[in-house]
């Protein structure tokens, strides 16, 4: 799609750094230069005012990357797009059955209710819940590995959905300020709300988050 546009060699197109290096590759296979932006810290989709301030007179186009089932703020994107010129290209996930969609709403709502000592999640509008993201912030007792290391010992599978942001790999390293990025980055751990799990399993991990959260220290 950048290639159709006409992108290639000489602009610089604005992803996130948040999330998968394929939309960074595919910016350099175009021949193009990928310029990182910070996110929302509730959305985990970049961040408009963000992308603001990194458009340069070589900047051709933004990538948006919709994240764990909620959408980026699209309108203000767009809006940025049109005012300066540039082509905007949304980056979808799969979608998911209507049934499945409302189970895994179901279990996040409960979730919602029950978890103490971590974040959960904005809900937003339209969430499907491809992931059910949290926030251990890392205070030391304990940090977000550490708390997923304890979750899984418990039988709880969980895992890290954003290991290292994309400005971070050696192949894209940039000395860049993105404060949003790096905190979710260190943060964030994804729990299961598949619809095949059961009453009990959901019981389960509601335990073990409220268990080992009781040690977390007051951060929000």
């Amino acid at each position: 799609m950048l290639r159709a546009a006409g992108v290639g060699v000489g602009d610089e197109v604005v992803v996130p750094a948040f999330g998968n290096v394929e939309v960074a590759e595919a910016v350099t296979l175009a021949g193009a230069l990928p310029t990182f932006a910070d996110i929302d810290p509730m959305t985990y989709c970049l961040d408009a005012s963000a992308v603001e301030t990194v458009i340069t007179p070589r900047t051709a186009a933004i990538v948006v990357v919709h994240r764990f089932g909620r959408r980026a703020g699209i309108a203000a994107l767009h809006e940025i797009g049109q005012r300066h010129g540039l082509l905007v290209l949304e980056q979808g996930e799969s979608e998911a059955p209507y049934d499945e969609v409302a189970q895994r709403r179901e279990r996040a709502a409960y979730l919602d209710t029950k978890l103490r000592g971590v974040r959960t999640p904005e809900g937003g509008d339209g969430h499907t819940y491809q992931q059910y993201v949290v926030r251990v912030p890392g205070n030391g007792r304990p940090d977000r590995d550490a708390f997923a290391r304890a979750l899984r010992a418990k039988g709880v599978d969980c895992r890290v959905p954003v290991k290292t942001p994309v400005h971070r790999l050696p192949e894209f390293r940039r000395c860049v300020a993105l404060p949003e990025t790096e905190r979710a980055a260190d943060e964030t751990l994804a729990l299961p709300v598949d619809a095949a799990l059961t009453k009990r399993e959901m019981q389960r991990i509601v335990s073990a988050c409220n268990t080992l959260g009781g040690l977390l220290q007051p951060a929000f």
